[in-house]
């Protein structure tokens, strides 16, 4: 091991901060640290490739298939083994699979028109401020829960809701940080929403485990819902004029 492995995440760190392209930081990761494995750490093809005779097409073969298959490293530590074990792209295929499944689900719910009747429906029962806040939380999770597409859990309400905020003079951060409490925040929490299918299959932590840490995602509805009540950080539109 050696310092200089430390550029690998660095410069990953460097490109999410310039805000780049998540698949070019991805790419330029995963090449760096093909790169720097040749370099600073030869041996690892060793153990990876169970001979002692390296070869540029071992080489190749090693990194290619610790990228697509994934790779395991036996250490004398059980915990190192498991840090150092991965599934690569194909451990990620059951959730990614998951994910396009539930984004075409949600794209066909749209489409027909049941997104935009549940959120009618709701709407339909908003008759004060706190009524309408109350509407749009309820529409952002039941979306979350129904389309299992956090994307559609916001853009559906927020369409259905702009002009309702806008008739009862409120100004449209009210929608936004509305949308973003409980639309965004709480599809991480919903196993078979995109969101809570990634982080589940990134972090190796089943949604229901991991839920009861999750404060701020299961607070901040609640929060908005507060603060709609007690009229707290309420703008409206003359105020903003």
């Amino acid at each position: 091991i050696t310092p200089w492995l430390f550029l690998v995440p660095l410069v990953v760190i460097f490109l999410i901060i310039k805000k780049t392209q998540p698949v070019i930081a991805l790419l330029v990761g995963t090449l760096l640290g093909a790169i720097f494995v040749l370099f600073f750490q030869p041996q690892m093809f060793v153990q990876l490739g169970e001979t002692d005779n390296i070869t540029a097409n071992l080489q190749y073969k090693v990194i290619l298939k610790s990228i697509t298959e994934g790779a395991t490293i036996e250490t004398a530590n059980a915990s190192l083994n498991d840090l150092f074990s991965s599934g690569g792209m194909a451990g990620m295929l059951g959730t990614i699979w998951l994910i396009i499944c539930a984004m075409i689900f949600g794209g066909i719910m749209e489409a027909i028109g049941a997104l935009g009747r549940i959120s009618q429906s709701l709407l339909s029962l908003a008759h004060s401020v706190f009524g309408l806040f109350a509407s749009t939380v309820a529409s952002c999770l039941a979306i979350n829960l129904t389309a299992s597409d956090q994307y559609l859990a916001i853009v559906v309400p927020g369409k259905m809701f702009e002009k309702a905020y806008a008739k009862r003079g409120l100004a449209p951060e009210n929608l936004s940080r509305t949308l973003e409490d409980s639309g965004t925040v709480t599809s991480a929490l919903i196993p078979w929403n995109t969101c809570g299918a990634y982080q589940s299959g990134v972090l190796g932590v089943g949604v229901g485990e991991y839920f009861v840490y999750a404060i701020f995602n299961y607070i901040s509805p609640f929060m908005t819902l507060l603060l709609a009540g007690f009229k707290i950080k309420i703008r409206e539109l003359r105020e903003k004029q």
